[in-house]
């Protein structure tokens, strides 16, 4: 493996810790927040991708939150699959782009991303929200994402960013029914094997309803998946992952914390 670039090794500290490279920025209707090796940050979404298939918001409205720049160049990743939005975000601080089209989306993003000098997520992804159901078609889930992971890391080495900037994203949500977000979860290990850092996407996300669901088959409302989506955390981070986004920092937090606890005494 090629070593990482060392903005992927960036400790931006839980929150109420002056740590450096503290994210500071808003997390306000555009923002998640990341967790890294256990410290927690703030990302800026310069896409949506709505619940609602039939609705998209394109770059034109989402460069409003990227603009003013970041307070005093806050170094944080940014969410989006627009290259004019990633471009004016790396000028504002952005330390890495995670585009969840994994650069497909808009043809000219892979160049603004090898300009620009920064990480970047390569997420799986086969096609927009309003058509991303029709696309959950999989033999072995695993397998196929694997290998169309491994087709777009090869594309975006071949476009000029070095292997060592790339991070993965196995894309749970986006044309994958509820089994083959689980099943992916489940073969983290197997993503691993491509190299890079895996970053887990999943927080509230619709397979976790479909897990909560009552005896009538309701799901619980998002905001009352937190408990579910630390579950998930620890899951990942005991399977590897390098990253997961997150609503709810503090409860996924500490479930990483214990998992990573846990993994400790065994390997102790």
């Amino acid at each position: 493996m090629r070593p990482e670039d060392p903005r992927l090794d960036r400790d931006p500290g839980l929150p109420g810790e002056p740590r450096r490279g503290r994210a500071r920025g808003p997390r306000g209707p555009h923002g998640r927040r990341f967790l890294t090796r256990g410290r927690a940050g703030t990302d800026t979404q310069g896409v949506s991708v709505p619940a609602r298939p039939h609705i998209r918001t394109y770059a034109h409205t989402r460069l409003r939150a990227v603009n003013p720049p970041l307070p005093e160049k806050t170094p944080m990743p940014m969410v989006y699959s627009r290259a004019r939005v990633a471009e004016q975000a790396i000028d504002a601080g952005a330390v890495l782009v995670n585009d969840v089209s994994g650069g497909l989306a808009d043809p000219a993003m892979l160049a603004a991303v090898a300009a620009g000098g920064v990480p970047c997520v390569v997420m799986h992804w086969r096609g927009h929200s309003h058509d991303m159901n029709s696309r959950a078609v999989y033999g072995d889930v695993v397998g196929e994402v694997v290998a169309e992971l491994r087709a777009r890391m090869d594309a975006v080495v071949g476009a000029g960013i070095p292997p060592e900037r790339l991070v993965i994203d196995p894309g749970l949500g986006f044309a994958k029914l509820a089994q083959h977000d689980l099943r992916l979860v489940a073969g983290l290990a197997e993503l691993r094997a491509l190299g890079r850092p895996v970053l887990v996407a999943g927080s509230r996300k619709r397979f976790l309803g479909r897990v909560l669901a009552g005896a009538d088959g309701t799901p619980p409302p998002a905001d009352g998946r937190d408990a579910a989506t630390a579950a998930l955390s620890a899951i990942a981070a005991h399977q590897g992952a390098w990253a997961v986004r997150v609503h709810d920092v503090r409860a996924t937090a500490d479930a990483v914390r214990v998992s990573h606890a846990v993994a400790e005494t065994r390997a102790g």
